[in-house]
C-alpha cells in the first residue's frame, strides 16, 4: 500500500524525527497535516517544504485535535508528540506521563471516533532499560529506569489493550536511538558536537554507555514502510541498526570527522543520570520480516552529514536556541 494522496497527520511533525518523515511523506506525495505545539518543534524544521503542508498550532491534551482529524480526513497518524528529554523528567515528572500517556490515550481515543485506519505509535527502546541479553528483541523484559520510558511504556501499553479491548488500530514502534540533522533536543550526537566546535575539549556522564543509532532518514523511511505493513495493528516492532558503540568511541569519531588533531574527553558528574541504561542493541529481525527494513546510511557517514548540516545552519541547533525560554516555561 502507498501513502500517496492519503491524508496523514503527523503529531510533533517539527520535531526532530517528526519532521524527518514529514519530509519523506512529501516527497511519497502524501497529503500531510502537521500537528505540533512547538514546545519541542520548530518550524524552521519545515522551511523548505511549509508551503506543501498543513500546519495546525495545538496539543495533544486539548479536544481540538479530535476536530482536526476529522475536518481534514485524516487517515493515517504518525503520533510523535511527546515529553522527549530524559534528563528534564526527573525534575518534572507529572508533566511526563500527562503528556506521553495520558496524551497517547487521548490520541487513540479520538482516531477511534475519526474513524482513522490505522495510528503508528513511535516509542522508545528506553522501555527496555538496560539490556539483559542483546540484540535485543521485542520479546525482552520490559524495566523502564526513568520516568520519561515509564511514560513511554504506559503509552505502549494503552496501545495494546485499546487495540484489543476497543479496536483501536494501533501499531507500536520502538525506536533505538536516532541521530541526524535538526535535533531539537540536547541529546549526545548533538551535544558532542556543539562543544567540539568550540575546542577541542567536551565534557560528558557515562561514556561507557553503548547506545545503537540510526541516521534519521533510514528511520523515517522505516516507519513510513511500517505505516503501509497490513495486519500488524497490535503489534510492537522495533527499529535499529543493530550495531552499538559506546559514546566515548562516538566522541572520538566526531572529533576526527571534524578535523581535530586529539579530542580530550572529560568525564563531568553532574552529567551522569540518577539510572542509566548501560547497553541497548537493536534485533530488528521482525522489521526485516514484514517490511524488508534495514538503514543504508552507516554511522561515519551518518555523522559527517549532520556535521555539515550543522555548520551549514550556522554551527547551531534549535535547542541552543530555546533552552533559556523552555527552563522558565517550565518554573512557571
Amino acid at each position: 500500500m502507498s501513502l500517496s494522496g492519503r491524508n496523514v497527520l503527523v503529531s510533533g511533525g517539527a520535531g526532530f524525527i517528526g519532521s524527518s518523515i514529514v519530509r519523506e511523506l512529501v516527497r511519497q506525495k502524501a497529503n500531510v497535516i502537521v500537528y505540533d505545539n512547538f514546545s519541542c518543534g520548530d518550524m524552521a524544521n519545515l522551511e523548505e517544504i511549509q508551503s506543501t503542508i498543513k500546519i495546525v498550532t495545538g496539543d495533544i491534551l486539548h479536544p481540538r485535535f479530535k476536530r482536526v482529524l476529522i475536518d481534514n480526513d485524516v487517515e493515517y497518524v504518525f503520533h510523535l508528540a511527546a515529553e522527549p528529554f530524559i534528563p528534564k523528567c526527573y525534575y518534572y515528572p507529572e508533566r511526563f506521563l500527562e503528556v506521553n500517556a495520558l496524551g497517547t490515550l487521548k490520541i487513540l481515543r479520538a482516531c477511534k471516533e475519526a474513524r482513522v485506519k490505522r495510528v503508528l505509535h513511535y516509542s522508545t527502546s528506553e522501555v527496555y532499560g538496560t539490556a539483559k541479553y542483546v540484540p535485543m528483541n521485542e520479546d525482552h523484559p520490559t524495566k523502564p529506569l526513568s520516568t520519561y520510558a515509564a511514560s513511554k511504556l504506559a503509552a505502549d501499553r494503552l496501545c495494546f489493550t485499546l487495540f484489543y479491548e476497543h479496536k483501536v488500530p494501533a501499531v507500536i514502534l520502538r525506536q533505538f536511538n536516532a541521530y541526524g540533522p535538526r535535533e531539537t533536543q540536547p541529546y549526545v550526537i548533538p551535544e558532542i558536537i556543539t562543544q567540539l566546535s568550540k575546542s577541542n575539549e567536551v565534557k560528558l556522564g557515562n561514556i561507557k554507555a553503548r547506545r545503537d543509532f540510526t541516521y534519521v532518514e533510514d528511520v523515517a523511511k522505516g516507519a513510513i514502510e511500517l505505516m503501509a505493513c497490513p495486519g500488524i495493528e497490535g503489534e510492537v516492532i522495533n527499529m535499529g541498526s543493530g550495531a552499538d558503540c559506546s559514546i566515548e568511541e562516538i566522541a572520538y569519531t566526531i572529533g576526527a570527522l571534524m578535523g581535530l588533531e586529539s579530542t580530550k574527553i572529560t568525564v563531568d558528574t553532574r552529567r551522569l543520570r540518577p539510572l542509566d541504561v548501560n547497553v541497548l542493541l537493536c534485533d530488528s529481525s521482525k522489521a526485516q520480516k514484514l517490511i524488508d527494513w534495514e538503514p543504508k546510511t552507516d554511522m561515519k557517514e551518518g555523522l559527517r552529514r549532520t556535521i555539515e548540516w550543522f555548520k551549514e545552519h550556522g554551527s547551531t541547533w534549535v535547542w541552543e536556541q530555546k533552552i533559556v525560554a523552555e527552563d522558565q516555561m517550565w518554573k512557571e
